[in-house]
Formats: structure tokens, sequence, C-alpha cells
């Protein structure tokens, strides 16, 4: 592999290759690095970056109290234990857990930052992918023999922030929290924060430390459930157990917990449902309006919020903060008039309003000269897709935490590459030939941001390969120990010696 491709400098423009080309630096393409380093050491590799930085989500988003929907023992990477004391870690703190994790593997050098990858074209001929990307407007071109998408889901540029009536009216700042920036000033303000997801369960009670008031404005209730911040069986045993050993063990008992919560809440939702409330209403002031957290919909139909230590419980006991439900009329000079006729003042909005979801990307996919288009592919074991050659992408779970799905699927890519080198193969494209296989959502959620653009995306079919499991264990069994050559991944090969690019 040629040195200039190992390295961060500008792209001289030059077509120059590598046996698999990894699109994305955050948690998800730093494992992918490490797993590839791992068990297919010979292979040549990079990675294109389009920010200036490695973190990915964990580098992006900057708003206060920024930090893990899931625990740290199961967001962690398999190969690496988790040993800070917080199990409910904040932004900072798992941005240096996956820092520290390419540094130590000696990843970062093989980063090319500031490359924004447009378009991959596979050639059956040449049994590559040419990938095209712009740095500092200039183009420049890689190709690979497998390409590993591991950008993420949605848009890094901007969040999806719908325009309100009479916005412009407002007098004082409105922000996403996708774009927040160390100027943005809340001490001794009345803060309205729109939203009721994880995004605005975590800057309300950060928020509400300094700010004179923060009102929690959402339209319809979700589900929050508390967890300690701190897992004490977790440090216990880190003190009296070698780190990896701690760390497998508490690892799987989440897994095992989270499992079964979500099991119960899918065959038994009217009885979870009740357990989540009552938690709440103990935790919340006597005689609090419970209806502000009673969703109209199943516990699991929408991923659940989780708040460490009931810190948004106990803003609001302390009177800090206070949760509204009703919708937005107008935004007046110095709030928001909600349809309801009560008005809230506000000298900061927060349009804690969601993502803007993105598939690999926004990337253009063309095979042998012809567009793909992506929203009609089915998806291969939540990962390949069909009728498209050399090409994964890795996307976490919605009922448990990313990286249980994301080491997974590196594992099955490297199992998948040295069972090609094995057979001299240079290609493996998953096909259906199956006409009673249907098709479905890619995800079946309720949530906003998944609905407005779901139909961008690949579908799922009614039967295995093409159904997302959702299910670790059962994932275990089908990406760790299924068979490759299942009949519906196609494998080539070509005579001629694939030459490098110069």
């Amino acid at each position: 592999m040629p040195d200039t491709l190992t390295q961060s400098a500008p792209s001289s423009g030059l077509a120059e290759h590598v046996d698999v080309l990894i699109v994305g630096a955050g948690l998800s393409g730093i494992g992918a690095a490490w797993w590839l380093q791992k068990e297919c050491p010979g292979k040549s590799y990079a990675i294109l970056e389009q920010r200036e930085a490695i973190g990915g989500t964990w580098d992006l988003f900057r708003y206060p109290g920024i930090r893990s929907d899931s625990d740290m023992y199961t967001l962690g990477y398999a190969f690496r234990p988790w040993t800070e004391a917080k199990s409910i870690a904040d932004g900072p703190s798992i941005l240096k857990y996956v820092r520290d994790t390419a540094r130590e593997a000696g990843i970062e050098k093989r980063i090319r930052f500031g490359h924004k990858v447009a378009s991959a074209n596979w050639s059956s001929d040449k049994a590559r992918w040419i990938v095209s990307a712009m740095r500092d407007g200039r183009p420049a071109t890689v190709s690979c023999s497998f390409l590993m998408m591991c950008s993420g889901y949605y848009r890094y540029e901007a969040g999806y922030a719908p325009t309100f009536a009479g916005q412009d009216k407002f007098k004082g700042r409105i922000v996403h929290p996708q774009t927040w920036t160390d100027d943005i000033d809340h001490a001794s303000k009345d803060v309205v924060v729109i939203g009721s997801g994880a995004t605005a369960v975590t800057i309300v009670p950060e928020v509400g430390k300094t700010a004179k008031h923060v009102t929690m404005l959402q339209r319809s209730p979700t589900y929050v459930v508390s967890r300690p911040a701190e897992d004490k069986m977790a440090n216990w045993m880190r003190k009296r157990l070698p780190a990896k050993i701690a760390y497998g063990i508490v690892r799987w008992r989440n897994v095992l917990l989270g499992a079964f919560f979500y099991n119960r809440a899918r065959s038994s939702p009217a009885k979870t449902k009740d357990g989540i409330l009552k938690l709440a209403k103990a935790q919340l002031p006597e005689g609090y309006d419970l209806s502000h957290f009673t969703p109209r919909y199943n516990p699991w139909d929408q991923r659940m919020c989780l708040i460490p230590d009931a810190d948004l419980f106990q803003s609001i006991k302390d009177g800090k903060s206070s949760v509204v439900t009703d919708e937005i009329e107008t935004f007046t000079k110095t709030g928001i008039k909600l349809k309801s006729g009560k008005e809230l003042p506000a000298d900061l909005i927060v349009t804690a309003t969601g993502l803007d979801l993105l598939f690999l990307g926004g990337m253009k996919v063309n095979v042998d000269g012809v567009e793909v288009e992506m929203g009609s592919q089915l998806t291969y074991k939540g990962m390949m897709y069909s009728s498209v050659p050399n090409l994964a992408s890795v996307f976490g779970y919605t009922n448990a935490s990313w990286t249980l799905k994301a080491d997974l699927t590196c594992e099955y890519v490297c199992r998948l590459l040295n069972h090609m080198d094995a057979r001299g193969l240079t290609s493996a494209t998953p096909r259906n030939t199956d006409p009673t296989v249907t098709t479905e959502p890619w995800l079946d959620f309720s949530s906003g941001y998944v609905q407005r653009s779901i139909s961008k995306f690949p579908k799922q079919g009614s039967k295995m390969p093409w159904k997302l499991n959702q299910n670790y264990f059962r994932d275990i069994k089908l990406l760790r120990r299924g068979k490759l050559d299942d009949g519906v991944l196609q494998f080539d090969k070509i005579a001629a010696k694939v030459k490098t690019l110069a």
C-alpha cells in the first residue's frame, strides 16, 4: 500500500488501491479497523473521514450533558474493556475511549481526514470499487477490493429543524443541539427545549443547573427510565478481577438483562408500561401529573430514553425544570405561544427535534455503470445489500447498544474476507432468488425521525437472511457461526490478476 494513503496528507488526486476501504472514523470505523488488523493482518486498509477528527457522533455533538443512552459495558467494544467508574458515560469520556483505541492500535495513521465520499463505482471486470471523494474542493480517488461503510445513519451537516410559525419574530437565540457552540449562554435565562427524546432529556437537567428555568416542551411523551450512573457491581468486580474478565461478566449480564426487559416489553406491554410509570412516579414530586411521561404507544415501539440517577426527575423535583405537553401555535418576540393559549417565556430556544437520517452518508452507489436505487434493495444479514458486491455497512441495534451489532458485523466481514482469500474468490454478492420473499420497512419504529426518511433506506425481507433479527443471540449464531456459502451469497472469481491502480 502506498505510504501516502496511510497519512492524513491532502490527496494527490491519484487512484490508489487498498484491500479494504473503511468510510468513517467514529465508534464503528475504529472498531472495524481493529477487527481487520486482528483477523486479516495481511490486508491493507485505509479510513476516509469527512471531518477533521476521530470520534464521529462523540466528536460532533457538544451540547450540555452529552452522554451515552446505553451502558458502556455494552456500548464499549468487545475487545477493549471500559474501565471508567461511570456506566452511563459522558460524551468526552466516550470520545477519549474511541481515540485511545485508535492510538493504541496504530489506527490513527491509516486515517485520511477531510475526505467527503461522494460515490462508489463497482467494476465487475476488475473486481474493485472506485471511490470518489472531495478534499478541500479537490477530487480524490481510491480503489478497493472491499468497501466497508461506517458512516452512521444521519446527516452530519445539520439535524432535522422544522420551521415554526413566527420564528423570525423571536428576539432570542434558536439553536439545534447538533450545531451547539461554546458561546451559547443559558445562565440565568429562561430556556425552552422543544422535544422529548434522548437529546432533550439530556439537555434539560444539565442546563437547569444554571438557567433561570428550563421547560421541556413536547408534543407527545416518551418513556423515560432511570438507571444508576455508576454500576456498583462492575466497579466492585474490577477491583478484584482482571479488567477483561470483569468487563466480560458485566457485559453479558447487561446483555441478558436488556434482552429480558425488551422481550417482556413486547410480550406484556401493559404490565411493562405500568412498571415504568410506577418507577417514574416514585421519583417525581408527589402528585405530579404522570401524563407527561405516559406515551400513546407501547414500550419499545420507539427507543426509550435512559437517564442516569433520575437526573431529569430530580430537576423537576427541585423546581429547576418543568415539562409541558402541548403544541406550538407560534413563536413570539419573547417566547412561544401554545395552542392551549398558554405562553412560555424564553430567552433561548433549543430545537431538539431530531436527526435527519441519511443512508451511507449520501454516497451514490453504481454497479458496472448503473446507479443502484438503494431504497429498493433488500438488506442481507443486516449489513450487505442485494445485487451489490463486496460492500458491507455497520448498523447497530435499535433495541440494544449499537456496538453489540457493530462488533458482530466486523467479525463477519473479516470471516468473509478470509473465506474468499482461501478459495481465490474476488466478489461476494447477495442475490434474492426466492419469489416468496416480501419486503418490509428497514426499521419498524414509529419515531418521527425514522418515518420521515425510511423510504430512502433499503428494505428488509420477510424471511432470513433478509430479515433483521434485532436480537444479539440470534445474530451470534447467524454472523459468528453461520455458513458463509449459504446459497444466497453468490461468489465469483476472475482469472486475470487485478492490477493495482497507480
